[in-house]
């Protein structure tokens, strides 16, 4: 048993890779401000999430070990369901995903390729995302499969804890004694927890963002209609209740959209909606000359799974917010908003 354990946990740790701080300077409005982005798309599984399905299925293979043929159920919005159908796959456990329509396509076919079995989520909830519904699914699932394990990404200790243990303490080293802010998206809350816990012990003087979408419930309030995946969700983060972080900023999804789509023709770099959302939020304080240091970004995802969503005009027009986006370029780049890639 002990060999097996020490077997499972190797290729969970061999999963775990260092990614790079990507030091980008942007001009707006005659300024010249540096920041860093702390590019979680080389990962592994190519998100932040990678980081938290390592601290999820360690727990749960420590609670119980997953040996071969055990079945996994999470529900996910795509990240987490990617890493954890890449580490299962690796002992020969089986993974069930429960997502949903705003999960890109491109994300549900890596999954079955991968050797997932899928269940989508067609429905809303009342607060016009589709978490509650998910959570059902999941439920129905266990009562259905009592031998099926469940990681809980919504409420584990463990998904806050690995970003304590890896994803902080790798900001910190790698902008210095000159970071100054750190600027996290939210959906479950467990990776801003986690930063912030090691930053609260280790960096005091580091102020910690939450950066939330327009809609989401996550920090707290009524939920609504939101367009991107991978940030806030259809209600409050257990992970997340005020102390955890210096000051919270909800983002119209397309602004966000927006500086996606300005970052991808300066730097030719693709991110997802929820670093465009981190983005967007340094903006505002950049304006309010409240940015003290260097401040990170965490860049939880690429953009190469949303081509046909947040970089598709079409997708924009069908969901009636192309003339926005548009609207928001042309409104920054009139600011002088511009982005190069420095040192």
């Amino acid at each position: 048993m002990e060999r097996s354990l020490l077997r499972v946990e190797r290729v969970f740790e061999g999963v775990l890779r260092r990614t790079p701080l990507r030091r980008i300077e942007m001009s707006l409005r005659g300024r010249a401000v540096g920041f860093g982005l702390k590019l979680e798309e080389c990962g592994t599984a190519g998100s932040v999430k990678t980081r938290t399905a390592v601290g999820l299925l360690s727990d749960l293979h420590h609670e119980r070990p997953l040996v071969p043929g055990t079945v996994v159920v999470e529900s996910t919005s795509g990240n987490l369901g990617l890493a954890m159908a890449q580490l299962l796959a690796g002992i020969g456990c089986g993974f069930l995903a429960v997502v949903d329509l705003k999960t890109p396509q491109a994300t549900r076919q890596a999954l079955l390729e991968q050797g997932a079995r899928l269940v989508v989520m067609d429905e809303p909830d009342e607060q016009g995302g589709y978490l509650v519904r998910r959570l059902e699914a999941v439920h129905r699932t266990l009562d259905e499969h009592p031998d099926y394990r469940w990681p809980n990404q919504y409420e584990n200790p463990a998904n806050p804890e690995a970003h304590r243990s890896s994803t902080g303490p790798e900001i910190a080293e790698q902008a210095g004694a000159e970071l100054g802010a750190v600027y996290v998206p939210v959906s479950t809350g467990g990776t801003l927890a986690g930063i912030a816990a090691h930053l609260r012990a280790h960096r005091p003087d580091v102020s910690c963002v939450a950066v939330d979408v327009t809609g989401s419930a996550a920090l707290g309030g009524a939920g609504g209609r939101r367009l991107i995946p991978g940030i806030g969700a259809s209600r409050r983060s257990v992970f997340l209740r005020g102390g955890e972080y210096d000051h919270a900023v909800r983002v119209d999804d397309a602004e966000a959209m927006a500086v996606c789509r300005m970052v991808r023709d300066d730097l030719g770099l693709t991110v997802g909606g929820s670093t465009g959302c981190v983005l967007r939020a340094l903006l505002d304080d950049v304006i309010a000359g409240s940015v003290a240091g260097f401040p990170v970004c965490l860049a939880a995802d690429g953009g190469a799974k949303y081509a046909d969503t947040i970089f598709s005009d079409g997708w924009a027009r069908e969901q009636g917010i192309h003339a926005e986006i548009g609207a928001a370029v042309r409104r920054w780049r009139a600011d002088g908003l511009s982005f190069r890639v420095s040192g």
